[in-house]
C-alpha cells in the first residue's frame, strides 16, 4: 500500500510539474507557442483556453473527490498527450518525447491512483 502511494504521488507530482511548465510556456512565452501552433496548423486562439483546461485538470486530479470529474480530467489529459504525440510525429519535428513522457506519467498516475483508492 505504501509503495503504491509513493508511486502515485511521485508520478502525479512529476506530471503536475510538466503541466505547470507547459502552462508557463503558454502564458509567458506566448509568441513562441503561437509559432509552434501555427506550424502544426492549429488555431492560435486555443492556447489560453488549453492552458486553463490544463490548470483545471490538475485541480480536479489533486483536489476534487468526485470520481466522474477526476475521470474526465484524466481523459482530457490522455487525449491531449496522444494528439500532441501524433502532431509532432506528423510534422516530423522530433519533439514527441515530451508527449510520450507525459502519457507514461499520466497512465502510471491513473493506475496507481485507482490502487490507492481501493485501500
Amino acid at each position: 500500500m505504501k509503495k503504491n502511494k509513493i508511486i502515485y504521488y511521485v508520478s502525479t507530482g512529476l506530471l503536475t510539474a510538466l503541466m505547470f511548465m507547459s502552462i508557463g510556456m503558454y502564458l509567458f512565452n506566448h509568441e513562441e507557442i503561437v509559432k509552434a501552433f501555427a506550424g502544426f496548423g492549429f488555431p492560435t486562439y486555443i492556447i489560453y483556453p488549453l492552458a486553463l483546461a490544463k490548470f483545471l485538470g490538475l485541480i480536479a486530479i489533486w483536489f476534487v473527490n468526485n470520481k466522474s470529474l477526476k475521470e474526465w480530467a484524466y481523459a482530457g489529459f490522455f487525449f491531449n498527450f496522444l494528439l500532441a504525440f501524433f502532431a509532432h510525429v506528423m510534422i516530423k519535428d522530433g519533439e514527441q518525447m515530451g508527449a510520450i513522457i507525459a502519457l507514461v506519467l499520466l497512465l502510471v498516475s491513473y493506475v496507481f491512483g485507482k490502487k490507492v483508492q481501493k485501500n
